[in-house]
C-alpha cells in the first residue's frame, strides 16, 4: 500500500525499531504501523481571519483519516495576511511566503516519508504554496480550502475587505464622512474565512476544484458553515482511497488540467495572481505553460459570473447559484473544457459533472447563461510591447475604456505613489508607473491594492492607467497592468521611463508601450545603473538572489544550474 514511510519503517524490521519507538510516543499502537501515514499540513493561525478556523478543519480531517484506515500526523505551516500587510513593508513577504510554505510542506512530507498529504489553507499564498509542494513531491494529495468569509453588511449593502480600502480613497477625496469610513471598517469582515469576492483566495480554490485536486463544490463554501467541515472529513476519506489506488498529483496536474484551470479563471472573472501561480505550479509539475496559453484560452472563454471586485456579487452568492461545478458544466458542453481530465476521486471531470444541468438556474443572475455572458471574452489580457517584452497582465473586467495614452507619472515605490493619489496630485489621463516593486526589485512583488483602491475611491478608476512590475490584489480592478517583465531591477524598459513620457495601454491590441524611439531607449539603457539591493541579509535577500521573472511564475528553483 505504501511507497514511502512503511517501506522504510516496517520492512526493514529490527534496525528500524527506534523509529517505531518514537512514533509510539505520539500515539501509534501496534496496528497503526500497517496503515498509510498521512500528513495534515495545517495552515492554522490567528494572524488572519482566513486561517483562524483551520484548526477545527484539521481535527475533522484527522477524524476522517482514522475512519478510513489511515494514521494522521499534523504539522504546521505559515501564513502572511495579505490584507493586513497591504501597503506596508510587510507585504514584501507575501509572495515569499508561497515559497516558504511549499518548502516547508515538502521538507516535512519527504523528511518523514509520508504516504500522502492533506493540505489545509486559507489566505492567498497557502494554496499555491501547498500545490507547488504537492506537484514537486508527487505523493497522493488533496487540498482543503478553509472557506470564504461571509459578506459584511452596512447601510444595506454587502461589504468585503476591498470596501474598506476603497473607503479610504473616498474619504481622502472628500466623498464620504469619517463616520461612514469607520462604519465600513467596523463591518467589512464579520468572521472567519478568506476575502469574500472572487479575489485571489477564492480564485485559487476554484482553480484547484477545476483541476480535480479538491472536491466538487468545496471551493466556494463559507468557512463558518457546517458543510465546510463535512467536506473536509470527506476529503480525508477520498485521499485514503487515492492512496490505495495510487492516484498521484501528476496524474491530475496535466496539461489538460491547467487548460481547464485557465478556462475557469476566465469564466469566473478571477484574480491576475492566478496567472503567476499557475505558471509556478506548472513549473513544479514539469508541465509546459506560458503566458501565451492564457491568450489562446481567453479568446474562446467568456466571463460568465458577475462577481466582485468589478461585479455585484460575493462568493457565497456564487455558491448558492451552483458554484464552480455549474460553470465547469457550461464550459464542458460548449467544448472549452477537457472532460477526460482525472480528479482525485478517480473519476473524470465529465463523470463528476454528469448530473449538473447545462445551463444555470433561471432564478439568479450571478452566473449568466452562455448565450448572454457578462463579457464575450476572458477578462485577463496578456500585453506585450517595448515596455513588456516578456509580457504583462491586465484585468479589464469593469473597465469602460480599455485603452489610454497619457503622460507617465513615475514613482519608485508604492508608498510614494499612494501619497500622491491621496494628496490629489494624480489627474485624469495620467498613467501611473510604480517600479522597482518586482520579484527581485521589491523584493517580493508587492500587491498594489492601496493605490488602486485609492484611485477608485477618488473617482479616477475610468480615467487613469497604472502599470507596475509588482502585482495586484485579487480585489483590484480598473485599467491596471501588473507583472511587467522584465522588471526594473534587471534593466527592463520600465526602469528607463521618465516623468511625462507618453505611454500607451491598449488591452484590445494587447499592447503596452512607451512612445519613444529605439535610439532614445538605447541611450537611456546605456546610462542606466542597477540600484543596490534593498536587503543584503535574511529571507528577502535570499529570495531576491534566487527568484525568476514573473513571466516564469516568480519561482525560486528555475535558475539553479
Amino acid at each position: 500500500m505504501s511507497d514511502n514511510f512503511r517501506s522504510q519503517v516496517i520492512t526493514q524490521g529490527v534496525q528500524r525499531s527506534p523509529n517505531r519507538a518514537m512514533l509510539r510516543a505520539v500515539g501509534f499502537g501496534d496496528e497503526d504501523f500497517s496503515k498509510p501515514i498521512v500528513g495534515i499540513a495545517n495552515g492554522y493561525s490567528t494572524i488572519t481571519p482566513c486561517n483562524v478556523g483551520l484548526n477545527d478543519l484539521a481535527k475533522r480531517a484527522e477524524q476522517g483519516l482514522k475512519q478510513a484506515g489511515a494514521m494522521p500526523q499534523v504539522f504546521g505551516t505559515i501564513t502572511i495576511s495579505d490584507g493586513i500587510s497591504m501597503g506596508t513593508e510587510g507585504m514584501k513577504y507575501s509572495l515569499v511566503s508561497r515559497e516558504v510554505i511549499a518548502d516547508s510542506i515538502e521538507t516535512v512530507c519527504n523528511g518523514q516519508g509520508m504516504d500522502g498529504v492533506l493540505a489545509i489553507g486559507g489566505c492567498d499564498k497557502n494554496m499555491p504554496g501547498a500545490m507547488i509542494a504537492i506537484a514537486r513531491m508527487n505523493i497522493p494529495a488533496i487540498f482543503v480550502y478553509g472557506g470564504t468569509i461571509k459578506p459584511g453588511r452596512y447601510n444595506g449593502r454587502d461589504l468585503t475587505i476591498v470596501s474598506a480600502f476603497e473607503a479610504v480613497g473616498q474619504y481622502s477625496a472628500g466623498n464620504i464622512s469619517e463616520a461612514e469610513l469607520l462604519g465600513v471598517e467596523r463591518n467589512a469582515c464579520p468572521g472567519a474565512g478568506s476575502c469574500g469576492g472572487m479575489y485571489t483566495a477564492n480564485t485559487m480554490s476554484s482553480v484547484f476544484e477545476a483541476m480535480g485536486m479538491s472536491l466538487m463544490y468545496s471551493s466556494t463554501m463559507a468557512a463558518e458553515d457546517e458543510e465546510k467541515a463535512d467536506s473536509t472529513e470527506e476529503s480525508a476519506k477520498v485521499l485514503v482511497e487515492a492512496i490505495r489506488q495510487r492516484i498521484r498529483p501528476r496524474q491530475l496536474l496535466t496539461r489538460k488540467a491547467f487548460e481547464n484551470a485557465i478556462a475557469v479563471v476566465m469564466a469566473v472573472g478571477g484574480s491576475t495572481n492566478a496567472v503567476l501561480h499557475l505558471l509556478a505550479i506548472a513549473h513544479a509539475a514539469e508541465v509546459p505553460l506560458t503566458l501565451d496559453d492564457f491568450v489562446t484560452i481567453r479568446d474562446r472563454v467568456p466571463v460568465l459570473c458577475d462577481l466582485k471586485p468589478s461585479g455585484r456579487y460575493v462568493t457565497t452568492d456564487f455558491h448558492r447559484a451552483g458554484g464552480v461545478p455549474q460553470v465547469m458544466k457550461m464550459l464542458l458542453v460548449n467544448s472549452v473544457l477537457h472532460g477526460d481530465a482525472l480528479t482525485i476521486t478517480g473519476k473524470t471531470i465529465a463523470e463528476q459533472l454528469a448530473d449538473i444541468p447545462a445551463e444555470p438556474p433561471r432564478d439568479q443572475d450571478v452566473i449568466r447563461p452562455w448565450s448572454n455572458p457578462l463579457y464575450p471574452q476572458g477578462h485577463l489580457v496578456i500585453l506585450k510591447g517595448n515596455l513588456a517584452t516578456e509580457g504583462a497582465v491586465a484585468k479589464i473586467s469593469g473597465v469602460k475604456k480599455p485603452s489610454i495614452t497619457g503622460p507617465a507619472r513615475v514613482f519608485e515605490s508604492e508608498e510614494t505613489c499612494l501619497q500622491a493619489i491621496l494628496d490629489g496630485q494624480i489627474k485624469a489621463g495620467d498613467v501611473i508607473v510604480i517600479r522597482y516593486e518586482g520579484p527581485k526589485g521589491g523584493p517580493g512583488m508587492r500587491e498594489m491594492l492601496a493605490p488602486t483602491s485609492a484611485i477608485i475611491g477618488a473617482g479616477l478608476g475610468d480615467s487613469v492607467g497604472l502599470i507596475t512590475d509588482g502585482r495586484f490584489s485579487g480585489g483590484t480592478y480598473g485599467l491596471v497592468v501588473g507583472h511587467v517583465a522584465p522588471e526594473a531591477a534587471v534593466g527592463g524598459t520600465i526602469a528607463l521611463l521618465q516623468e511625462g513620457d507618453s505611454i500607451t495601454i491598449d488591452a484590445n491590441a494587447r499592447l503596452l508601450q512607451v512612445n519613444l524611439s529605439d535610439a532614445e531607449l538605447a541611450q537611456r539603457r546605456a546610462n542606466w545603473q542597477a540600484p543596490p539591493p534593498r536587503y543584503t541579509r535574511g529571507v528577502l535577500a535570499k529570495y531576491a538572489k534566487l527568484v525568476s521573472s514573473s513571466s516564469q511564475g516568480a519561482v525560486t528553483d528555475a535558475n539553479l544550474d
